[in-house]
C-alpha cells in the first residue's frame, strides 16, 4: 500500500512510534486521524481523544473518522503498555489492563471495522506488537503474553480474510526510544544495544506497507533470533534462562 491519499487512523498517536507514524503518514500525503488518551503531542490536525480499553470509544473513533474523512483505508492499532513485572504475583486487574490495551483493542477494532472493509473490497490493518511477541521479554509476563496474542490474532486475520482483500501487518521492533523505554539502554529481548529512534521505525513501516509484508522488523536481527528459536526451542529456552540470570529485574 502506498499511503498517499489514503485515510489512516493511528492510536497511541501522542508520542513514540505513534507520533512518528502520524508525522510520516502526513508527510506522505495521507489523511490522518491521530488518537490517544489526550490530544497534546499528536502531530496532525485531526487529533481526538480515545481510550482504547473502552470498546464504545474505539467504535466511535472508527465511526466518526469515517463520517469526516470517508472509508478508513489503513487502521494502525499502535497503543500499548508494558504492564507489571513478574506473573504469579500480579492481580487479575493488572493482567486485564495489559490484555485490554495490547490485545483486546486489536480485536475490537477488527470486529467493528473489518466487515466494512470486506464489504467494500479490502483494507489494511497494521498492528504494533513487539519482538517480545515473537520471542519473549525477560521479566514482563503480561507484555510478552499479550504481544504473542496480538501476533496470533493478526495471523488468524490474514489467514481468514487475506483472500478477500484484507491486508495485515504486524510491527515487531525491539527497543525504541520513547516514554516506555525512558531510563533504559538495553536493546530489549536479545539483550543487545539497539535502541532505535521512532522515526527510523516509521521508515520501516512505510517500506513494509509498500511491499505488504506481514512481519515488519525494524531490528533485522529479530528474524535471526526467531529462526534460532524455531530451529531448537530447548536450546533457545536455555539461552533465555542464562539471559535472565544476567538481568534478574528484567530488560
Amino acid at each position: 500500500m502506498k499511503v498517499a491519499g489514503k485515510h489512516v487512523v493511528v492510536t497511541g498517536a501522542a508520542s513514540g512510534i505513534g507520533a512518528a507514524l502520524v508525522t510520516r503518514f502526513v508527510a506522505e500525503g495521507a489523511r490522518v486521524v491521530g488518537a490517544d488518551l489526550h490530544t497534546q503531542g499528536i502531530p496532525c490536525d485531526d487529533a481526538v481523544v480515545c481510550d482504547v480499553t473502552d470498546p464504545d470509544a474505539l467504535y466511535s473513533l472508527i465511526d466518526d473518522a469515517e463520517v469526516r474523512n470517508g472509508p478508513i483505508d489503513l487502521f494502525c492499532s499502535n497503543a500499548g503498555i508494558l504492564g507489571g513485572f513478574g506473573a504469579l504475583d500480579l492481580s487479575d486487574d493488572d493482567w486485564q489492563q495489559v490484555i485490554d490495551v495490547n490485545l483486546m483493542a486489536h480485536i475490537r477494532v477488527a470486529r467493528h471495522l473489518v466487515p466494512r472493509m470486506l464489504q467494500r473490497g479490502g483494507g489494511y490493518l497494521l498492528q504494533t506488537a513487539s519482538a517480545a511477541g515473537l520471542l519473549t521479554q525477560i521479566g514482563l509476563a503480561p507484555y510478552s503474553v499479550t504481544k504473542h496474542g496480538a501476533i496470533a490474532f493478526a495471523e488468524w486475520m490474514s489467514i481468514t480474510y487475506g483472500d478477500r482483500g484484507l491486508n495485515v501487518s504486524v510491527l515487531c521492533p525491539q527497543a525504541v526510544r520513547s516514554g516506555m523505554t525512558a531510563g533504559t539502554d538495553s536493546g530489549g529481548v536479545a539483550g543487545v544495544n539497539g535502541m532505535l529512534e521512532p522515526e527510523a521505525v516509521a521508515d520501516c513501516v512505510i517500506a513494509g506497507l509498500d511491499s505488504e509484508d506481514f512481519l515488519i522488523l525494524p531490528h533485522a536481527e529479530v528474524a535471526q533470533y526467531f529462526q534460532r528459536k524455531a530451529n531448537d526451542y530447548d536450546r533457545w529456552l536455555a539461552g533465555m534462562r542464562r539471559l535472565q540470570s544476567r538481568f534478574p529485574n528484567g530488560l
